[in-house]
């Protein structure tokens, strides 16, 4: 099967985006805890943000990465003319 130069722009962009996207989750997810004594000491609301970070904060991260994920995938597929089911 014979990629344009279209097609290859569209995947560059689109592994671009996801990779960003599972960088931010990895911190999130990974580092975020691995520092929470540190963080510990800032507190928000009355809270410690390590217990911010942990109950409300990363579910938070995870919302809004699905979110901004779907929309820009929706723009992207729009701007390159893809629809969906096509290239099965």
């Amino acid at each position: 099967m014979q990629q344009t130069g279209k097609h290859v722009e569209y995947w560059h962009r689109n592994l671009l985006v996801t990779t960003v996207l599972l960088f931010i989750w990895f911190v999130v997810t990974f580092v975020a805890p691995f520092y929470a004594r540190e963080l510990n000491a800032v507190v928000i609301f009355g809270f410690p943000l390590g217990f911010y970070m942990a109950a409300q904060g990363a579910l938070l991260v995870y919302v809004l990465i699905i979110w901004f994920y779907a929309r820009y995938m929706n723009r992207l597929d729009q701007a390159y003319g893809v629809k969906d089911g096509e290239g099965d």
